[in-house]
C-alpha cells in the first residue's frame, strides 16, 4: 500500500473489494492520515458495500484535492455500478477543496451516467473532469453535458464565475447527438483551458457545433479532437474559431479528415497570426495537399514562432515537395528544425481526386461559391481573405 503524508494510493493492486470487511484495512490507513489531498483507487474493483464504506470516509476528507477512481468497476454487473457510483460521487458533492475527479475507464455506459449528475451540478469548485472510455454514447453524453450546463447556470445565478478548467471526455461515442449541449455547456463555462474529445465518432456537423461553443472560451490553451471527422463544415468552423483562441498552445486535429479544400481555410486562419503561442500542431491524416501545406509554411514562418511539435504525416504531399521544403525552412528560421515529425506515410496527390471528396464537403464548397459575392460586400476581413484565397487556388 503506497501512501505519503498527504496522498493515499492502492493504485493498480488488482484488489477485488466486495464488502466493508474487504476494504476496511485500507480505509483504516486512510482514516489515520491527516490533511489528505489525494486518493488513488484506480486499478482495483469495488462492489457496492465497499464503495459505500469508502464514501463514508471520503466525506471526512475536507482537504481532498484529487479523487482518482478510474478503472474501479472491472468485472462488476451493470446493476451494481449505479449504487456504488452514487455513493462515491455524492460523498464529494460538498468538498470545496476538490480540484480533480477522474472516473475514466469505468464502462458504466449511458444508463449509469445519472449518478454523476448531482456531483457535477452541485460541486462548483472542482476544475478538472476526466471521463474517458466510459461508453457514454450520445445519451450519456447528453446527460453529462446537461449537468455541466446546469452547473454553469447556477454559478451565474449566484454571481460567481465557473471554476471548470479542463474537460477530458474521449473514447465515449458521443457522436453528433450530444454536441449541441456540450457546445452550450462549454460556452456557458467560458473559462475553459483544455477540452479533449478524441475518438468520439463526432462528424462535421457536430464538430461545427462544438467549434461555435468553444469560440466563447477565449482562454483556451489546448484542444484535442483527434479521430473524429471535421471535413468540410467542421473544418471551416474550426478555422473560423481559431482567432478566438489567442492563448492556444496545443491543437490536435489528427485523423479528422479535414479535407483538401476546407483544409485551406484552416491553414489560412493560422496564417492570420492570431495563434502566436501555438507550440504543438497535429494534423496527421487530414487529406491536406500542397495548397494548404504551402499556406501553413507561411503561417509558421511569419507567426508560429513557438511551434516545437508539428505532425503532418499521411497527408497528400511527397516529402520532397516544395511545400514540405518550405515548412522545414520555416521551422528552421525559428530554430525548430526538429519540430517536424516523421513523413513516412505520405499520400500521393491526385488532382483528379482533389474535388472528389465526400458529399458533405462538395455541398459545403458549392455553398461557399454561392456566398462569395455577398461575403465580399461585408466589412469582414476574415471572410474576404478566405474568399480571395480560394479564388487563387481555384476551388471548385
Amino acid at each position: 500500500m503506497a501512501s505519503s503524508n498527504r496522498s493515499f494510493s492502492i493504485h493498480g493492486k488488482g484488489l477485488k473489494l466486495n464488502t466493508r470487511e474487504d476494504i476496511e484495512p485500507h480505509l483504516k490507513v486512510l482514516r489515520e492520515m491527516e490533511l489528505v489531498e489525494e486518493v488513488h483507487f484506480g486499478g482495483n474493483t469495488l462492489g457496492i458495500e465497499a464503495s459505500e464504506a469508502l464514501a463514508e470516509v471520503l466525506l471526512t476528507l475536507k482537504s481532498l484535492k484529487v479523487a482518482d477512481f478510474h478503472d474501479i468497476f472491472t468485472g462488476r454487473l451493470i446493476s451494481e455500478i449505479p449504487q456504488a457510483l452514487t455513493a462515491i460521487c455524492n460523498s464529494l458533492k460538498d468538498h470545496t477543496s476538490l480540484v480533480e475527479i477522474n472516473l475514466s475507464d469505468n464502462a458504466f455506459g449511458g444508463r449509469s451516467a445519472d449518478p454523476i449528475v448531482p456531483f457535477l451540478v452541485e460541486n462548483r469548485t472542482f476544475e478538472v473532469l476526466k471521463l474517458t472510455n466510459n461508453g457514454l454514447g450520445p445519451t450519456g453524453g447528453t446527460i453529462i453535458a446537461n449537468a455541466l450546463l446546469e452547473s454553469a447556470r447556477r454559478s451565474k445565478a449566484e454571481g460567481k464565475p465557473s471554476n471548470l478548467k479542463r474537460v477530458i471526455c474521449g473514447r465515449n461515442r458521443l457522436e453528433d447527438g450530444s454536441a449541441p449541449l456540450f457546445a452550450e455547456a462549454f460556452a456557458a463555462h467560458g473559462g475553459l483551458l483544455e477540452v479533449c474529445l478524441p475518438q468520439n465518432g463526432i462528424r462535421r456537423d457536430g464538430i461545427a457545433t462544438l467549434a461555435g461553443g468553444l469560440a466563447k472560451c477565449a482562454a483556451l490553451e489546448a484542444l484535442d479532437l483527434q479521430d473524429n471527422t471535421a471535413k468540410g463544415a467542421g473544418t471551416r468552423a474550426l478555422a473560423k474559431a481559431l482567432p478566438s483562441w489567442p492563448e492556444l498552445r496545443s491543437l490536435n486535429l489528427s485523423e479528422c479528415l479535414l479535407g483538401a479544400n476546407s483544409g485551406i481555410a484552416l491553414s489560412h486562419s493560422l496564417n492570420r497570426g492570431s495563434n502566436k503561442k501555438l507550440e504543438s500542431l497535429k494534423l496527421e491524416l487530414g487529406e491536406l495537399d500542397h495548397r494548404s501545406l504551402s499556406v501553413l509554411a507561411s503561417a509558421i514562418r511569419d507567426h508560429l514562432t513557438e511551434l516545437t511539435t508539428l505532425e503532418i504525416n499521411s497527408n497528400r504531399a511527397d516529402p520532397e515537395d516544395q511545400c514540405i521544403t518550405d515548412i522545414r525552412d520555416a521551422l528552421a528560421v525559428h530554430g525548430h528544425e526538429d519540430a517536424l515529425g516523421e513523413l513516412d506515410d505520405m499520400e500521393e496527390f491526385d488532382e483528379e481526386e482533389d474535388d472528389d471528396e465526400d458529399e458533405g464537403e462538395d455541398e459545403d464548397e458549392a455553398e461557399l461559391e454561392e456566398e462569395k459575392e455577398p461575403v465580399k460586400k461585408k466589412d469582414d476581413a476574415e471572410d474576404d481573405d478566405l474568399a480571395g484565397l480560394m479564388e487563387k487556388v481555384k476551388i471548385k
